[in-house]
C-alpha cells in the first residue's frame, strides 16, 4: 500500500488536478483514528513500523525545496494537498503547518489551491477547525449516516460520534467540501443509506459534495465499485435540490 514521503508528487488527482501532497504522518508507517475498509495505505495494524511524525521544520524545508525545484522547472500544480498515510489533523503542529504552507503558497504558487482531506474528526478541536477556515478547500469526510454503518466502513477509534461530526460540520456554514466514498458491499450504500445520508447533507449544506468510489487496491477484498450513472441516480433528489456535486468514478 501507500507509503509517502512528506512532500510527493505533484501526482494527477481526480478529483484536484496537479496535486502536490503533504503527509505529516510517518515516512513509512500510518497513523488514523479511522481503519477504512477501502484505504489505499492499507490496515492500521500493518503500518505500526514507524511512529515519528516529521517536525514544523521538517515539513518547511521539504516544502519549501520542492517547491523551489518545480517552479524552476516550470512545473504546474493546482493544489498542494494534505493527505498522506493516515490523517493530517492528528498532527500536533497542524494549524502552524497550514500557515506555512500558505505563505509558502503565496510565493511561490500563488494561483495554486491548498487543500485538506480529512476525516474530520478533529474539527471539534478550535486550532484544527481555525486551520481549516483558512484554507481554500477543506474536504472533510462523512461516509456513513449512522454510528453503526460508520463502524462497518469506517472502523473508527472509540468515540466516534457521527451526529456530534455533524454539529461540528454545521459551524463550518456551509465553507467545505463533503467527500463520500460509495462502495458496493453488504447493506451499504442501499435506499436508507442514502435517504439518511442526503437527510445529512441537508442539515450541514456544504458548498459542494465529492462523491467518488474505490479506485485503487482496498486491504478488504471484494468491495464493489459503483459508475458515475449509478452515483447520479442515487444522488438525483439532492441534484434536483441545486446541491452542488462532483461525482468521481
Amino acid at each position: 500500500m501507500l507509503r509517502e514521503d512528506t512532500v510527493f508528487g505533484p501526482i494527477f488527482s481526480r478529483r484536484l488536478g496537479s496535486s502536490l501532497g503533504i503527509n505529516l504522518l510517518p515516512r513509512e508507517g500510518k497513523i488514523c483514528n479511522f481503519d477504512c475498509v477501502y484505504c489505499e495505505c492499507g490496515w492500521n495494524k500493518d503500518g505500526l513500523g514507524d511512529t515519528l511524525l516529521p517536525t514544523v521544520a521538517e515539513v518547511e524545508n521539504a516544502l519549501r525545496n520542492k517547491l523551489e525545484a518545480l517552479k524552476a522547472m516550470g512545473t504546474g500544480i493546482d493544489s498542494i494537498t494534505f493527505s498522506g498515510d493516515g490523517e493530517p489533523t492528528l498532527h500536533p503542529d497542524f494549524e502552524r503547518i497550514i500557515d506555512i504552507t500558505l505563505e509558502l503558497r503565496d510565493a511561490f504558487y500563488p494561483k495554486a489551491k491548498v487543500s485538506v482531506l480529512s476525516n474530520a474528526t478533529m474539527i471539534g478541536k478550535e486550532p484544527v477547525f481555525r486551520a481549516l477556515q483558512k484554507v481554500d478547500y477543506a474536504i472533510l469526510k462523512l461516509d456513513a449516516p449512522t454510528d453503526l454503518l460508520a463502524a462497518l466502513v469506517n472502523r473508527p477509534a472509540k468515540g466516534y460520534s457521527v451526529e456530534e461530526l455533524v454539529r461540528n460540520l454545521m459551524r463550518f456554514e456551509g465553507k467545505f467540501i463533503m467527500q463520500t466514498m460509495f462502495l458496493k458491499g453488504p447493506s451499504w450504500a442501499t435506499g436508507d443509506w442514502v435517504e439518511a445520508w442526503m437527510d445529512i447533507v441537508r442539515r450541514v449544506k456544504p458548498r459542494a459534495v465529492m462523491a467518488y468510489t474505490i479506485d485503487r487496491e482496498t486491504p478488504m477484498p471484494g468491495l464493489g465499485k459503483y459508475t458515475v450513472e449509478e452515483m447520479r441516480s442515487l444522488m438525483q433528489p439532492l441534484l434536483d435540490e441545486g446541491y452542488n456535486i462532483q461525482f468521481k468514478g
